[in-house]
């Protein structure tokens, strides 16, 4: 286990496949078949994002616990609206302001993930 908490490769590549998934399931049409495939197979990268990320928490919260804390919320508050933004519009239910706070919360997820030590710093 240590070796998949030492970088964020493994951690990287499940939230973009995971929000690949996400992208495609929300695109098919309501009901079929393919998409509760989908939505199944994106809930097994729930999963897998959510044990990288706290094998990453756990190795390096000692550098900027709270910042690393923070984003950790941040990540499962993001993929709550994508389960949300995906029940409800099977449901035929309005989920526009899911979509919105997805956005906010992927783009306050990713910021904090990029501004961590182990992170890209785009904005140096």
């Amino acid at each position: 286990m240590d070796a998949l908490a030492n970088g964020t490769h493994l951690h990287i590549f499940t939230w973009v496949v995971g929000i690949i998934l996400f992208l495609v399931a929300a695109g098919m049409a309501k009901g079929s078949k393919g998409r509760k495939i989908t939505h199944m197979i994106l809930r097994l990268f729930y999963v897998l994002i959510i044990i990288s990320g706290v094998l990453i928490f756990i190795k390096h919260m000692s550098v900027d616990s709270m910042l690393y804390g923070i984003k950790f919320v941040a990540g499962i508050v993001t993929i709550g609206m994508m389960e949300m933004v995906l029940v409800r519009s099977s449901k035929g239910k309005p989920t526009s302001m899911f979509w919105i706070l997805f956005a906010i919360f992927l783009v306050i997820t990713m910021f904090l993930g990029f501004k961590l030590p182990l992170g890209i710093n785009f904005l140096a």
